[in-house]
C-alpha cells in the first residue's frame, strides 16, 4: 500500500514573493479599474469634444498624476544612491531618516509603479485621440513610452534575479526620456 505524503511534494515558488503579493494584486486591481473607467470615459467622448481644450486638459491631467507617481517610484533609487555615497555619515539622525524613507519607498515602489502605468495608458490614449503631431514634445513622449514598455516585464524578472539589471537600465532610460517629455 502506497502512502502519500503531501508535505514531501515540492511546490514551485510563486513568481512574486509572498510579502509583495497583496500590495501587487491590490495595485493591479486598482490600476485595472482606473484604466477601464478612464478608457470608457475617453472613448465615450463626443467626436466634436475630442479636439477641445477641455479634452486636452483631461488627458494632460492623467500625465500630471502619473508624473507625481513616477517621482515616488524613482525616489527609491535616489535614496539608495544617497545612502551608498555615504554623504550622511556625519549626520546619524538624517541618515536613519533617509534609511526609513528608503524602506518606505522600496515597499511602495511596485504598487505605485503599477498605478502609474494605468495613468500613463490613459495619457497616451488621450494624446493619440487628440491628435499626434510630429513635434519634439510628442516624439519625446513616444520614445519614453517605448522605453517604458519592457520595464514592467523586466521588473517581474527582477523578483527572480533574472533581469541582469535590465529593469534598472530601462527604467533609467525611461526616466531621462520622461523628464525630457515632461519639462521641455
Amino acid at each position: 500500500m502506497e502512502h502519500s505524503n503531501t508535505s514531501a511534494v515540492k511546490r514551485r515558488p510563486s513568481f512574486i514573493p509572498s510579502q509583495d503579493r497583496i500590495p501587487f494584486y491590490a495595485a493591479t486591481a486598482t490600476a485595472a479599474v482606473i484604466a477601464v473607467m478612464g478608457l470608457w470615459n475617453l472613448l465615450h467622448t463626443s467626436p466634436d469634444m475630442v479636439h477641445a481644450r477641455s479634452f486636452k486638459e483631461e488627458f494632460k491631467a492623467f500625465g500630471s498624476l502619473a508624473r507625481i507617481a513616477l517621482f515616488a517610484v524613482l525616489s527609491h533609487y535616489v535614496l539608495v544612491a544617497i545612502m551608498k555615497r555615504r554623504w550622511l555619515t556625519r549626520w546619524a539622525r538624517v541618515k536613519s531618516f533617509i534609511a526609513a524613507l528608503s524602506r518606505l519607498a522600496r515597499k511602495w515602489h511596485t504598487p505605485v509603479a503599477i498605478l502609474s502605468l494605468s495613468l500613463i495608458l490613459l495619457h497616451v490614449v488621450g494624446a493619440f485621440m487628440y491628435g499626434f503631431k510630429p513635434d519634439f514634445h510628442s516624439i519625446s513622449g513616444l520614445l519614453a513610452l517605448l522605453a517604458l514598455l519592457p520595464v514592467p516585464l523586466s521588473g517581474l524578472f527582477r523578483y527572480r534575479r533574472l533581469d541582469r539589471q535590465w529593469h534598472l537600465r530601462l527604467g533609467l532610460a525611461f526616466a531621462v526620456l520622461f523628464l525630457i517629455h515632461a519639462f521641455v
